[in-house]
């Protein structure tokens, strides 16, 4: 059946920079699967599957205004460093901050005194994404899914939830991808560039 609005996807993807080098695949590990027209994966990728069917292979170029939007300045600005819940802070780090959208990534660029630079941008904000990719399955959802997921509830992506404040409460990821072994993030899912968030910085659970 043609991919359309509400089908269950599962995909195996390549994402690969402008020279060509993989930034991320599912090849090897379980495909992606998300919901169709639900915002779970970047727009034009979206775009690009819609209609498809299952054993379509593919490769789309996404620009950024349709993958993690353009880089944006605004998104750079400081924090003090007592607001992180880290003995230390170093460049590269990243940590999460609760917003009304969900756990928002912050990246560390530079320590300053007493005063931490962090970027909220997207690491592929600003960049085109090549994307190879195979239609691994699509299914009509019934009318009980749809009704489930219409409602209000804690969802995580592949069973590994983000942590929500305090209480270690799952949270809606809200378009971010699913995640691998590892904890990073694949890279096909929406981003959160709302500077409205809270500085309750929460170190990302990653073995150093």
């Amino acid at each position: 059946m043609p991919i359309a609005e509400n089908t269950k996807v599962a995909i195996h993807y390549t994402l690969k920079d402008d020279e060509g080098k993989v930034i991320d695949s599912s090849v090897g590990k379980d495909p992606l699967n998300y919901i169709h027209g639900q915002g779970m994966i970047v727009q034009g990728l979206e775009k690009a599957l819609t209609g498809r069917n299952v054993g379509d292979k593919f490769s789309v170029d996404v620009a950024p205004k349709e993958g993690y939007g353009e880089y944006n300045s605004e998104l750079v600005r400081a924090i003090p460093k007592n607001a992180f819940q880290a003995d230390k802070i170093e460049p590269g780090m990243v940590f999460y901050a609760n917003t009304p959208a969900g756990p928002m990534p912050l990246t560390v660029s530079k320590v300053e005194g007493d005063n931490v630079m962090i970027d909220m941008n997207h690491e592929l904000a600003g960049k085109t994404l090549h994307f190879d990719i195979e239609v691994m399955q699509a299914e009509t959802m019934t009318e009980a899914e749809i009704k489930e997921m219409m409602e209000p509830h804690h969802c995580c992506c592949h069973g590994e939830g983000h942590e929500n404040g305090e209480e270690g409460d799952h949270c809606c990821c809200h378009g971010e991808g699913h995640d691998d072994e590892d904890g990073e993030h694949h890279c096909c899912g929406g981003h959160h560039d709302d500077p409205n968030h809270e500085c309750k910085c929460k170190k990302k659970n990653k073995e150093n």
